[in-house]
């Protein structure tokens, strides 16, 4: 692995701790959270569209593919339950131990699906990270103010932070160094998991979650702008 791929592959886990310290610093404005969650939805949406669904479709291995798919939905039900049980099994508690539990899992997933990027080829790799990045900057920022409403110190809410970007990051370097090389059927099936998975974020997670700070007709035209980005960025590349 070059040093270049490596960088590309922690650009994510670079936000989430960028997201980390300015949360545990200030909260921003929700207007402009839900800028952020539309625009990175946009971009996430146009990387599947552009990038992965195509990618799955062309490797001419349907099973594999629709297997991938069906496992990529079953796992993110499984991951809200679980999730949704671990938040209620800390409420209360001095540190929301179920959240970062919760917020572990999903990064462990969304390091795999960049790393099964990556190994598929770098143009789905950077597509994927241009995708996870905003949506881990601003999963750090809801990390930082969940466990910053409890009084924890700001070094705390730092070092839970950093130790997400370190879950997320070693999770992207692990799929990639054990799919890199591996047949196309196992390949396929883990970006068709990835694409349910982006899919399962972006209409169950970023727009929800957008949706509950209001809306104005400038912070929808993100999504769509978003979306653009990409579509100009594949068109002229």
């Amino acid at each position: 692995m070059n040093t270049q791929l490596l960088a590309l592959m922690l650009i994510p886990s670079v936000a989430v701790i960028a997201a980390g310290i300015i949360g545990a610093l200030a909260s921003l404005p929700t207007v402009w959270r839900s800028a952020v969650q539309h625009f990175a939805a946009g971009i996430v949406f146009a990387a599947i569209a552009t990038e992965i669904v195509p990618g799955v479709m062309h490797a001419g291995i349907p099973g594999a593919a629709l297997a991938g798919f069906a496992a990529g939905v079953a796992a993110m039900f499984a991951m809200r339950s679980l999730a949704a049980r671990l938040e209620r099994g800390s409420e209360g508690k001095a540190f929301p131990l179920g959240f970062v539990a919760a917020v572990s899992i999903d990064c462990v997933i969304d390091g795999i699906v960049i790393g099964t990027g990556f190994a598929a080829g770098a143009r789905e790799g950077v597509l994927i990270v241009a995708a996870l990045a905003l949506e881990m900057f601003f999963l750090g920022l809801t990390a930082a103010d969940t466990i910053r409403a409890t009084g924890a110190r700001i070094t705390r809410v730092v070092a839970v932070c950093v130790g997400l970007a370190l879950v997320l990051g070693a999770s992207a370097l692990i799929g990639y160094s054990l799919l890199v090389g591996a047949p196309a059927a196992i390949v396929t099936t883990l970006l068709a998991f990835g694409c349910a998975a982006l899919l399962y974020l972006v209409t169950e997670e970023l727009l929800v979650r957008a949706h509950e700070h209001g809306e104005t007709t400038l912070v929808t035209s993100l999504f769509f702008l978003g979306f653009m980005a990409i579509l100009a960025a594949e068109l002229l590349s």
